[in-house]
């Protein structure tokens, strides 16, 4: 692959649909690659599928579609822009990317999956770091080294399926004193319909037990967690599966 390219499964204009920055438009950029295989996955197709697009035309198409978004009067630039996968940072030149638009005045915002090193981002990147959960079948994969590098503008996301998830958070914030580090984002195991369920993905380990998304939530209340529950807006908006949104 040229330095000058990555490869790109989709470019698109939406609504920010989960994060501290949920309901606000912003511009996805997802990568194509991921070398997880997490059981709950509903992007499996962009493990393969993409296209080789110069850096040029990628930042073009941003500009484009951030044409109607232009102020004048100093604010936060919009629409924000987001990293998304795949895995982002698997493509070295994407921290390059994300960079210029940073010098553009965007608010850039990457998801990743906590199993690659966050260091190498630009300090204006927002990180918004899955840390993975038992149920995942990843959760060997946390790269623990990253924590020194999350500041208060980024956010610690976990998935949470089952009650082992669920314990699991609890210690994790408590050992690791998170909730002093930024944000910290709960998401409920949204379902897989069976053209989404991979075959390449992992199997649900066994001895967990599913934990429903009201019980979820008045777990956390119960015990106060310091946490921002979430639901996935555009699962709410338009069909679990379609893509582009």
């Amino acid at each position: 692959m040229s330095a000058d390219a990555l490869i790109v499964n989709e470019i698109y204009l939406s609504l920010q649909g989960e994060s501290t920055f949920a309901g606000l438009p912003c511009i996805f950029v997802r990568l194509t690659a991921c070398n997880l295989r997490c059981s709950y996955c509903d992007t499996a197709y962009a493990f393969t599928e993409g296209k080789r697009t110069s850096i040029a035309d990628i930042l073009s198409r941003i500009e484009e579609m951030a044409v109607p978004f232009a102020r004048k009067n100093g604010q936060q630039r919009l629409p924000l822009i987001e990293f998304t996968g795949g895995e982002p940072l698997l493509q070295p030149r994407s921290a390059a990317v994300m960079r210029e638009l940073c010098d553009r005045g965007f608010t850039v915002l990457v998801e990743t999956s906590g199993a690659h090193d966050i260091s190498v981002l630009d300090a204006r990147v927002r990180r918004i770091m899955d840390l993975k959960c038992p149920s995942s079948g990843e959760d060997s994969r946390n790269l623990w080294s990253n924590l020194p590098h999350l500041r208060a503008t980024d956010e610690i996301k976990f998935v949470v399926g089952t009650r082992q998830d669920y314990a699991w958070v609890k210690e994790q914030i408590r050992a690791h004193q998170l909730d002093r580090i930024c944000p910290l984002l709960i998401s409920w195991v949204h379902p897989l319909k069976p053209e989404q369920q991979h075959p390449s993905l992992k199997p649900v380990p066994e001895g967990q037990d599913p934990l429903p998304r009201s019980e979820l939530v008045d777990q956390i209340i119960a015990d106060a967690l310091p946490v921002r529950f979430q639901l996935q807006m555009h699962k709410i908006l338009w069909p679990p599966d379609q893509r582009g949104v």
